[in-house]
């Protein structure tokens, strides 16, 4: 069984907008990372990005992550592993 899940997307009933309201807004992010993240587009944007947007993308997320995850989060949520103390 996998590890990761991308269940939002797949079970998403009617359209993708932002700057409607804040639940919408969540949705809309939720629904493009998910399709942003799937393998065969990131097959095809990958090496089409330069060193700098990797950068860009690498340090929003890892931000992201520090900011609002603590130690037992970011390992039970991002890394799917227990975290040893």
């Amino acid at each position: 069984m996998p590890k990761f899940s991308h269940r939002f997307i797949e079970t998403l009933d009617g359209f993708i907008a932002f700057g409607l309201d804040r639940a919408t807004d969540q949705e809309a992010v939720n629904a493009y990372l998910q399709m942003f993240s799937d393998d065969d587009c990131m097959a095809a944007i990958l090496p089409r990005m330069s060193d700098e947007e990797l950068g860009h993308v690498f340090d929003l997320v890892s931000r992201l992550l520090r900011r609002h995850f603590d130690e037992d989060e970011y390992h039970a949520l991002f890394l799917k592993e227990p975290h040893a103390h």
